[in-house]
């Protein structure tokens, strides 16, 4: 049992929706990026979506540098680079990749203790490491189920496993 159990849950759980956010990436017909759903006008097209998809993985990012300034330092960098823009995917799993090497770096930093931290955020002036950490994973989880469901409607043979890691099979490396 690790010495920090609840977060490595989440850290495990983090890193699966990343894989599986790169895999779906990996999937995008590269003549379709620009394509969006016709139901409506607000909705992302696939190269805005994964634009988007950057700022969910920034987010991660973000709390482990209110909670570890200091040891997170060189994680500054992230803030000059563009979130919620057009983007291909090549530049997507470039970024993606980046992105993950820093949030894994902070569940390093975080223990289980850590997650009861409040810090300040935008919204309200205070929140757990715990609850932003969620946050994050919930938003990052709605937009990778976007992906997928764009990927559908765009032809692309996807089914439940490029959504979920499966425990106990032999694809799961968690």
């Amino acid at each position: 049992m690790p010495d920090n159990p609840i977060i490595e849950s989440i850290r495990l759980k983090v890193l699966e929706q990343i894989d599986k956010t790169e895999h779906l990436i990996q999937l995008i017909p590269p003549d379709l990026i620009a394509w969006s759903p016709q139901w409506s006008s607000g909705s992302f097209d696939v190269g805005h979506l994964l634009g988007h998809l950057l700022e969910c993985f920034a987010g991660f990012c973000s709390v482990f540098y209110a909670a570890f300034p200091q040891q997170f330092e060189d994680a500054l960098t992230l803030r000059s680079l563009p979130v919620n823009h057009f983007c291909k995917p090549e530049e997507a799993i470039a970024r993606v990749l980046v992105y993950k090497k820093y949030i894994e770096a902070g569940f390093d930093l975080c223990g289980d203790a850590d997650l009861e931290r409040m810090l300040p955020t935008h919204f309200v002036p205070a929140e757990s490491v715990m609850t932003l950490l969620l946050g994050n994973l919930e938003h990052t989880v709605n937009h990778k189920y976007q992906l997928f469901a764009y990927l559908k409607m765009l032809g692309v043979p996807v089914g439940t496993r490029d959504l979920y890691v499966w425990r106990g099979s032999e694809e799961s490396t968690y």
